[in-house]
């Protein structure tokens, strides 16, 4: 009996189911990791960050970083604030600061100054001598003995200290529209702990641009003075720029209460500043800088 041979498969034909199962495996595989949320060595996957208004955003929780800025840009005044919608406003410009006074309030809206290690050499002594500004109407300029007997020192917006570089910036820094009605406590305490912090901040980064004022929230409103009725503020912001390398800002907020706290107490974005004031800080900068500086704070990276 003779038997049949069976009959050879074709080579060819193997290597193509072969190749076709390959084929079905990369086409499945990727969906399945993403799926499954696998991270693969080599790859990257975008991190999800929740933004919580007044809390810390530590450096490992960022997205990605701005490029380094080499320089501010050209016929930029990156410092003043945009101008104030219904609210009283003279911009008045001094040696070391300019700004932006409240003849309603008698007080200023804001105080804007650069800040740089030049500037922090000690060429003056402090003078201590209060004056009425001469650029207001004396019937409208705030003196010292409107302070007398309110139990509120005179607060300093742009600092002495920030102003003995020279001598008309020290005289300057005296003028009764840099002044507001400050807690003592809080005047000879964690507000000056914050200057001098700003001091060390100017030595690093080369500069820093500095806003400040005074915080007012919608209700009535405690006065003080005998010939004038100065508003008492019911806390103070500060927002800090640094253009060096990578940009970045801060922002804090002080009440106007005695206190004795750590500075990441008071910490807060720049754009929750904005919210509480309702100013613009830094509108002359790049969108995309600006949207990022004022979004983002990580006190680390100042200290």
């Amino acid at each position: 009996m003779v038997r049949k041979r069976k009959k050879k498969q074709p080579k060819g034909r193997g290597i193509i189911y072969f190749i076709a199962l390959l084929c079905i495996i990369c086409l499945t595989f990727e969906p399945i990791t993403k799926a499954l949320h696998i991270n693969l060595p080599g790859t990257v996957t975008e991190a999800v960050t929740e933004k919580v208004p007044g809390k810390h955003q530590s450096a490992g929780n960022t997205p990605s970083k701005l490029k380094p800025v080499t320089k501010v840009p050209a016929g930029k005044d990156i410092l003043h604030p945009a101008p104030l919608k219904n609210t009283s406003e003279q911009i008045l410009h001094r040696k070391g600061y300019t700004v932006s006074y409240n003849k309603e309030r008698k007080v200023p809206n804001w105080v804007a100054w650069e800040l740089t290690p030049e500037k922090l050499i000690e060429r003056e002594s402090r003078t201590d001598k209060f004056l009425p500004d001469p650029d207001l109407p004396e019937n409208e300029a705030v003196t010292t003995h409107d302070y007398k007997g309110a139990g509120m020192d005179r607060g300093h917006m742009c600092p002495a200290g920030d102003n003995r570089w020279h001598w008309k910036a020290m005289q300057e820094s005296f003028y009764m529209t840099n002044i507001c009605p400050q807690n003592h406590n809080l005047n000879r305490g964690d507000w000056k702990e914050l200057e001098e912090d700003c001091r060390k901040w100017a030595q690093k980064e080369g500069k820093i641009y500095i806003v400040c004022g005074p915080v007012f929230y919608k209700q009535k409103h405690r006065t003080i003075g005998k010939e004038h009725r100065i508003t008492v503020p019911e806390a103070f912001f500060k927002v800090i720029l640094s253009m060096k390398g990578t940009p970045k800002a801060i922002g804090f907020i002080y009440k106007n209460t005695s206190g004795n706290h750590p500075l990441d107490a008071y910490v807060n974005s720049v754009d929750e500043v904005e919210r509480i004031t309702g100013i613009d800080f830094f509108p002359a900068l790049p969108d995309d800088i600006e949207k990022k500086v004022e979004a983002e704070y990580d006190l680390k990276q100042w200290k």
